[in-house]
């Protein structure tokens, strides 16, 4: 068989590897493109999981592409089935159904799968999000007089949170670290979207762990730390995702946080990349760190890259981590990682809205963080993501005063 024939297969067909099965047509790729999913629906986009799913009358996928577009691109979407093992020796992918498709290169995406709680107690009405049918199955759920648990204050809690707000189910939130929004979130924006939830109604209890849950089918009842009982007609647990790397590890391949990947996103073997929530890569901005990133628009940006480099470009990974979230009008935008600060320059952008820019000790813009209603931090944010691309070292002065545009720091 030749290489030709061979192909470029795709394992996981959610948002990373739908957009790199596109890509790959619109780079010119004219070989056979095989994308492979393990869920009944196209390739479709995950934010609105949390957000629209949950309060739309008429819950429907966001499709990245449509069965027609596919077909007309010769995209080969196989569902419904799991990747099973990979032969590396013969550049093959074998499948749950017993086929087996040779590849010429392969593209992991096969994403992050939610955080287990490891106790005792759970039952049919403790579950996860991840996919479409779990939101549709927790939407059934969210009505006036409904009592919904979250366990974890993280974006997905906190969104479904809101959206059972609007829905006027009752909501508790319980989170064991000493505020919500522990990870990559500054503690001054996490309190303002602590208080837009007390202010619906929300409960929030931080510092808390959970002794027990028990679920009878019934209603579930949840124990804290401190004795406190919590009644609910269903818990939500989000308490992170985990890579999905069984299939790499089994075939050999490093894992690191994720599957391994150089700043190309190609693993240990040559023919074999990776992208999207289930990989590890090396961050050129902030010095080659190796981090994993679960969000939109790197897993878009990564389905981008990894077809360009499996058509031989030799690309590497230059973009600044990027994550939104939106609850209650409020739209907060996080550009960097800003764990790489070690000051911090407030800008109030005005209408409440304001933007904390982090700064590296060499002062280095690192990360830059927004709140505010709308779109009020939108282009500002996006102005810092640039600065920060450029690794440039702007005036604190300049970045706390509103006078002074941030376009202006660019051009200099």
């Amino acid at each position: 068989m030749t290489d030709m024939a061979r192909g470029m297969v795709i394992v996981g067909a959610g948002e990373c590897g739908g957009r790199a099965a596109l890509a790959l047509r619109d780079l010119g790729y004219e070989g056979p493109v095989t994308l492979v999913g393990d869920e009944p629906h196209l390739p479709y986009e995950r934010p609105p999981l949390s957000k629209d799913a949950m309060v739309s009358d008429t819950p429907e996928i966001k499709a990245i592409a449509s069965d027609a577009i596919l077909a007309e691109k010769s995209i080969r979407h196989i569902h419904s089935v799991q990747a099973v093992a990979i032969d590396r020796a013969a550049h093959a992918v074998r499948l749950s159904d017993g086929s087996v498709l040779p590849y010429d290169k392969l593209l992991l995406a096969t994403g992050s799968t939610p955080r287990k709680l490891p106790m005792p107690g759970l039952g049919s009405r403790c579950v996860y999000l991840r996919t479409f049918a779990d939101a549709l199955a927790i939407r059934a759920h969210l009505k006036a007089g409904n009592r919904i648990a979250i366990i974890g204050g993280g974006f997905i809690g906190l969104e479904l949170a809101a959206a059972a707000r609007k829905l006027a189910a009752s909501v508790t939130v319980i989170e064991a670290q000493p505020r919500i929004l522990m990870r990559g979130v500054p503690a001054e924006i996490a309190e303002i979207i602590h208080e837009a939830h007390v202010a619906e109604g929300v409960k929030i209890l931080c510092g808390t762990g959970i002794a027990s849950i028990a679920d009878d089918g019934n209603e579930v009842r949840i124990t804290v730390a401190d004795g406190q009982e919590i009644s609910a007609d269903l818990a939500v647990i989000g308490i992170g995702a985990v890579p999905v790397t069984g299939l790499a590890a089994e075939a050999g391949l490093a894992i690191d946080n994720g599957i391994a990947v150089d700043a190309e996103l190609r693993s240990n073997d040559p023919d074999i990349f990776a992208a999207g929530d289930c990989c590890s890569f090396p961050l050129a901005v902030y010095g080659g760190r190796r981090v994993r990133l679960e969000a939109w628009r790197n897993a878009q940006e990564q389905g981008a890259l990894a077809a360009r480099n499996m058509l031989g470009a030799g690309e590497a990974h230059a973009a600044v981590p990027w994550f939104w979230s939106d609850q209650y009008g409020l739209s907060l935008q996080i550009a960097g990682l800003s764990d790489e600060g070690r000051s911090t320059v407030r800008r109030d952008v005005g209408d409440g809205a304001f933007i904390l820019f982090h700064l590296a000790e060499d002062g280095r813009l690192v990360a830059a963080s927004g709140i505010g209603p709308g779109n009020a931090v939108a282009r500002d944010i996006r102005l810092a993501e640039m600065l920060i691309g450029k690794q440039a070292k702007p005036a604190s002065q300049a970045l706390g005063s509103q006078s002074v545009k941030l376009k202006s720091l660019l051009a200099a």
